[in-house]
């Protein structure tokens, strides 16, 4: 019997079937709002047992890339309704995923050119912000060099992503995910080899994972548990995040912390299948083990390596992310076996030219008569 079809209750959500679309930043939004294309592209992926949205940033302060449909305004709320209105009208679920970059911007889109904010004031060596080369001219320039947050202004972050989040469910939104993973602004904290503070957010172990967990705490407190999600990627290493001393515990610390908490899920991402390390082997054995809530990984999964995590019970639901962007009806073809189409790696970000183009131009699949 296969399981990735199958029904599952999130914490009183119900999803239809196992498969979750992972979140897929695609920059489509001018004036980071959500529009009709937004509106069809998720619709168009409704089947999904449950969708997780794009990165949503929180605050003008944490976007780090052009274009992205935010929610810190009303009219950004409003917005997502149509979308949220749309999922639910086809059977859908929907999360929003809760986003602030970090070190990861450019004074360019910040509030009054300021500098971005970071756990430290030291800027990303190896990635560039998707923002303004010069007036109207969008493109990709070095990440500014950050400022450290004060301690005391840790605490305004944290009630923008809470603000955030009651705009979420406003604007119809079944729960949210708190984006921890990745190297934005939640790792450039938990990572020792980054975080040198020497305030409560620096140091030991419970210091680094402080700012992730009252922040997961606000949320849950306002929105409910149930309506929370958290994602991770352990040992990432994305946008200069370094090994550091304790990594193996400082991950297991937070995953029994988290096992603590009655939240919706954890969602852990494998960069593997993004040009970084992997998990390393064992480690997500150890993780599940700290950890018995619902638990979702995404990471090059196919239709058959997802049923055996499911069988094995490593996992509860299982993440697609790439597969969805040329395949808006990717449930229908995993479950007939019908072929998958390949999607365009030119047109994964960004504006340029026709809005839909490598967006919702991507057909559903089509049975063709016999002869």
């Amino acid at each position: 019997m296969s399981l990735l079809f199958t029904s599952y209750d999130l914490a009183g959500t119900q999803l239809s079937n196992r498969v979750v679309m992972a979140p897929m930043t695609r920059a489509r939004a001018s004036n980071n709002v959500p529009d009709e294309q937004t509106v069809l592209y998720y619709a168009q992926r409704a089947s999904a047992g449950l969708i997780i949205s794009e990165g949503v940033p929180v605050s003008q302060e944490g976007c780090g890339y052009l274009f992205n449909p935010s929610l810190y305004t009303d009219e950004q709320t409003q917005a997502w309704r149509k979308v949220t209105d749309a999922v639910h009208a086809k059977g859908g679920k929907i999360f929003a995923q809760l986003w602030h970059v970090g070190r990861l911007s450019h004074v360019s889109i910040q509030p009054n050119n300021q500098a971005p904010v970071s756990s430290v004031a030291e800027a990303v060596a190896t990635s560039h912000a998707y923002a303004w080369v010069e007036p109207g001219k969008p493109g990709r320039v070095k990440a500014s060099t950050p400022r450290a947050l004060l301690t005391d202004e840790v605490q305004r972050v944290t009630a923008d992503f809470v603000k955030a989040g009651l705009r979420a469910i406003e604007a119809g939104f079944d729960g949210v995910e708190l984006h921890g993973a990745n190297g934005y602004l939640f790792e450039q904290f938990i990572n020792g080899a980054l975080n040198n503070r020497t305030d409560i957010y620096g140091g030991s172990i419970a210091n680094r994972l402080r700012f992730l967990l009252e922040t997961l705490d606000a949320l849950a407190d306002k929105l409910g548990s149930n309506k929370v999600g958290v994602r991770l990627s352990p040992f990432g290493r994305l946008y200069d995040m370094h090994p550091y001393a304790e990594e193996a515990e400082t991950w297991l610390s937070l995953a029994s912390a988290l096992n603590e908490r009655d939240l919706a899920y954890v969602h852990l991402s494998d960069q593997l299948t993004i040009g970084a390390e992997a998990i390393p082997d064992g480690f997500a054995t150890q993780f599940r083990q700290n950890y018995k809530g619902t638990l979702i990984a995404a990471g090059g999964f196919t239709r058959e390596s997802a049923e055996q995590a499911l069988s094995n019970g490593d996992l509860d639901l299982i993440a697609f992310g790439r597969p969805f962007i040329s395949n808006p009806d990717l449930v229908e073809r995993m479950q007939n076996n019908w072929p998958l189409a390949e999607s365009d790696r030119a047109t994964y970000y960004g504006i340029d030219g026709a809005v839909e183009k490598g967006y919702t131009d991507y057909p559903f699949y089509e049975i063709k008569p016999a002869s």
